[in-house]
């Protein structure tokens, strides 16, 4: 994008200092800086989930913080009730709501080059940053623990800050969701550490410098921007290259890519902590074994050390293997922080989730409605797995929404098969985001994929008419699942209404 190179003297270098632009002011009620080029910030679509933390940190540090958004919503009243001045709409004009103009300008990859307010801040040459160069820049003077994936992180990354909360550690945090404890996904914490979510989407992961990386898996994804599989997984390799000296990288090495990424990095002289169900070496932690039930697992794991491995416990109250195996990553990440174990056991089995992650919307005539953000096919096919314990000897209906035109194209074959996961399947059209119509993707090449009788797999163009669909298809005991990173959540509360009026008859 451009006007974005002016912002790279704030990028950290790898030992955390701010090359350029890092004299520090306006100084916290806790003492904890706040750089010079965020005195004045203005977010462009403030309400969004990572927009949306970066104000709240702001705001709790003693900047000033505008923003604009296209509607109102939840978040940007909370903003507004913490001191920002929001602007509906996108205009030139709510660069002016301070009295002294911006000192930045925020955008994310979801801001489009010819944005008025975007254009107007490099006309006045105002400062453009990224959405991660702006919370990177937040981590000086901090222990950093970004956590990465392809799949994963926004659970992982809760999990660790709920652990250390329980540790009465109070990290700051920003999260690609909301926790279900808290209701926020960004905190500015009184402790001495900073537990950040780290976006691979566009490579803006790498503005960071973490004494503590943890990757999760490295599966092709947003070949939109990266192109190739092979430019994605190189990414990853910048990233883990930028940990401290004296840092740690935790991977999970179940997943084949991010299994190379870690040989990749110790071959490069960085410590390594592996986990996973076939890992060897002191340090590493091994997953021995994982009982499900409806609403939680328990997973089992034995740290590795120079003589006789020590067995742990994990209680996970979320339902998944995939999400035990991201509480065993929080686990690791917490101990290299120097957290206490017993009270970071106890904080992962008090973690009750993240909002749009198996979400439970509600249950109306017998039948429970969740909400999940999954939008790949590994996530799919994870999700519905997990989902089927808590459907028992019910069906499992998924109404899943394709995110991006791109991605369809690439994987509708893999969407497909994750799909058959389920009982019954509604695929919606594709939810584009940013990109524009492709001739010939919609959401019926995906639905022609699924293994499954087409009279268990539907294509509906019509976003109105899925409420009467699935009160037509769901029974008693049911579990229906609204699943993608798009507009599909709002399905949710609408289907719970049609199924309560077919209650009342």
């Amino acid at each position: 994008m451009a006007g974005m190179t002016e912002a790279e003297r704030i990028v950290p270098d790898r030992a955390g200092r701010h090359v350029e632009g890092g004299t520090m002011e306006r100084q916290p009620h806790d003492g904890t800086p706040l750089p010079t080029l965020l005195r004045r910030v203005h977010l462009v679509g403030i309400g969004g989930a990572g927009m949306s933390g970066i104000a709240r940190i702001l705001l709790a540090r003693g900047a000033e913080v505008t923003g604009s958004d296209a509607k109102d919503s939840r978040t940007v009243l909370a903003l507004r009730a913490q001191g920002a001045k929001v602007g509906l709409g996108h205009e030139a004009a709510h660069l002016d709501q301070l009295d002294e103009p911006p000192t930045a300008v925020v955008v994310s990859t979801a801001i489009r080059s010819n944005n008025p307010e975007l254009a107007a801040a490099q006309e006045r040459g105002i400062t453009v940053l990224r959405r991660a160069e702006a919370l990177a820049a937040l981590t000086s003077g901090l222990r950093v623990v970004c956590v990465a994936g392809t799949h994963g992180k926004t659970s992982t990354t809760s999990m660790l800050t709920v652990a250390l909360q329980q540790c009465r550690l109070d990290p700051s945090f920003a999260i690609g969701g909301d926790l279900n404890e808290s209701g926020s996904n960004a905190h500015h914490g009184t402790g001495d550490m900073f537990v950040a979510e780290a976006d691979e989407s566009d490579g803006s992961f790498l503005f960071f410098s973490p004494d503590v990386a943890v990757v999760t898996n490295v599966e092709p994804d947003h070949l939109d921007h990266h192109g190739t599989a092979e430019a994605y997984t190189e990414v990853f390799e910048s990233f883990v290259a930028r940990v401290r000296p004296g840092g740690v990288l935790i991977v999970g090495v179940d997943d084949p890519g991010s299994a190379l990424l870690a040989d990749h990095a110790e071959r490069a002289g960085l410590r390594i902590r592996r986990y996973g169900r076939d890992v060897r070496s002191p340090g590493d932690a091994r997953i021995v074994g994982y009982s499900p039930s409806e609403l939680l697992g328990n997973v089992t794991i034995e740290l590795l050390g120079e003589a006789e491995p020590e067995r742990v416990e994990i209680k996970v109250a979320v339902p998944g293997e995939h999400m035990a195996g991201n509480a065993v990553a929080a686990l690791l990440a917490g101990l290299e922080l120097g957290a206490d174990r017993a009270e970071m056991l106890a904080g992962l089995a008090g973690f009750r989730g993240v909002r749009r992650r198996f979400e439970l919307k509600g249950e109306a005539d017998g039948v429970r409605v969740y909400d999940d953000y999954a939008h790949h096919p590994t996530e799919v096919a994870a999700q519905l797995r997990a989902a089927r314990p808590v459907a028992g000897e019910h069906r499992l209906i998924v109404v899943f929404q394709p995110h991006l035109y791109s991605r369809t194209k690439t994987f509708a074959a893999e969407f497909g098969a994750a799909l058959a996961l389920a009982d019954e399947v509604v695929v919606l059209d594709v939810f584009g985001a940013r990109e524009e119509p492709e001739p010939g993707v919609t959401g019926a090449l995906v639905a022609s994929q699924v293994p499954l009788p087409p009279e268990r797999v539907r294509f509906e163009s019509s976003f109105d008419r899925v409420p009467d669909l699935i009160a037509e298809l769901a029974r008693p005991g049911d579990v229906v699942i609204t699943m993608g990173a798009g507009d599909v959540t709002m399905l949710g509360a609408e289907v719970l209404t049609r199924l309560a009026s077919e209650q009342e008859r």
